[in-house]
């Protein structure tokens, strides 16, 4: 009996493997197994759906049987995969076991969630899926008994966003854009400030502030605490957040966006090598043989498991990475080894408020960043290479042409 390739993930690395394959490889069986519908759609259309008044439903762009019937992949919608075995080449679920040929792990990420105290510390929210975000939308747009009643149209509810990193502030202008207010809780003193030039992500807090977004920085969330009683059945903020500084914020709805971490419960429990991801060589195989990882789960170090330990490596939690990934790794499970070679790929960060490209350099990095125009920064190392480059505004539409003065 021939056992399928089978891959564990829905998202985007998930698709686009199965995708890539069938390229190469029309009819060698293939099952795809997720834990939600299957639906396809792009992920960064979260963080811009409301700015365009898309509702969630809108944001699926092809329905998961429409995929498994294109691609002619078997689909195990709705069903957790519980542990893996990679002696056997086998995988357990609640419907019973199955063998595999090959098997990618393209578990995604979780949102780090931060110990919180007070009486509504679980109403916080984040949002890392379809489902995450149609939870979102339905509490930011309903409308409570005593508003349906009120002859003054229902206000917009107050949201208070936890993390200035690139999803925060893509949230943060997103929301505001829609007119809803915005509070950001940051312990930097500006946004973006792990990823931007101080002079650009200064640049970026005045834009998004101008937008009506209200800065909170030098300090963190420490509480979640539901209002006292009597203001209840009016139409004021639900929550009451409390910060490190001791200021109280009235908020309707919290969203934690301080990061995501690599979904390795699966790969440690099946004895994988894992660090701040599944570790994965230069071909994408992880320690075990047969079993690969790409996408936002995965660690991408050099190397090759069949000749040495492989450690280190990096996170690229990015779209192009993910394809440059499916596309190597499809060429390996069609029996051709291949080697991931990911290029320069600058990001496009979704806030119009100052739109912002950046190419950031590789992590560790030793240089410092100039500006030799507004607009434009260059990050340096040795012998004046130019390793990375952040553009805003207008200068967006240079990216090309500074991504061929970065040295590889």
């Amino acid at each position: 009996m021939t056992h399928p390739i089978i891959i564990i993930g829905a998202g985007l690395a998930g698709w686009t493997t199965a995708r890539e394959f069938r390229k190469l490889n029309p009819s060698s069986p293939v099952t795809l197994i997720t834990a939600d519908s299957g639906d396809f759609y792009a992920k960064p259309s979260l963080s811009n759906a409301f700015a365009q008044g898309r509702a969630p439903a809108q944001l699926v762009s092809t329905a998961a049987a429409k995929m498994a019937d294109t691609l002619n992949v078997t689909l195990l919608a709705h069903t957790r995969v519980l542990t893996v075995d990679p002696q056997a080449r086998t995988l357990s679920t609640a419907q019973g076991e199955l063998g595999y040929s090959q098997l990618v792990l393209a578990t995604g990420a979780n949102p780090i969630r931060l110990p919180l105290e007070g009486s509504a510390a679980d109403q916080v929210m984040s949002i890392n899926s379809l489902d995450d975000f149609s939870d979102f939308h339905a509490s930011l747009t309903s409308v409570s008994s005593y508003e349906k009643k009120s002859i003054v149209a229902p206000r917009k509810k107050q949201v208070l966003i936890m993390g200035a990193g690139l999803i925060g502030c893509e949230f943060a202008n997103d929301l505001a854009a829609s007119g809803y207010p915005v509070s950001m809780v940051d312990p930097s003193s500006s946004p973006m400030a792990a990823l931007l030039p101080a002079q650009a992500s200064a640049e970026l807090g005045e834009a998004l502030a101008e937008l009506g977004v209200t800065w909170h920085f030098g300090c963190t969330v420490k509480a979640v605490n539901t209002p006292d009683p009597a203001s209840s059945g009016t139409a004021t903020p639900a929550l009451l957040v409390e910060l490190s500084n001791g200021l109280q914020v009235p908020a309707d709805l919290v969203l934690s966006a301080i990061g995501l971490r690599a979904n390795t419960a699966l790969a440690l429990a099946a004895g994988l090598v894992c660090e701040r991801g599944v570790v994965v060589d230069a071909t994408l195989q992880t320690s075990a043989p047969h079993i690969y990882a790409l996408g936002d789960s995965a660690q991408y170090a050099t190397g090759d498991w069949s000749k040495a330990s492989v450690s280190g490596g990096r996170s690229l939690p990015y779209v192009m990475p993910i394809m440059s990934a499916a596309k190597a790794l499809a060429a390996t499970l069609s029996g051709t080894r291949t080697e991931v070679v990911f290029p320069l790929m600058p990001v496009a960060i979704k806030t119009p408020a100052l739109p912002i490209v950046v190419a950031a350099p590789a992590p560790g990095s030793v240089g410092d960043w100039q500006s030799p125009e507004p607009g434009v920064w260059q990050f340096h190392g040795a012998s004046n290479r130019l390793l990375g480059f952040v553009l805003t505004g207008k200068n967006t539409s240079r990216r090309a042409e500074q991504a061929k003065q970065v040295v590889a």
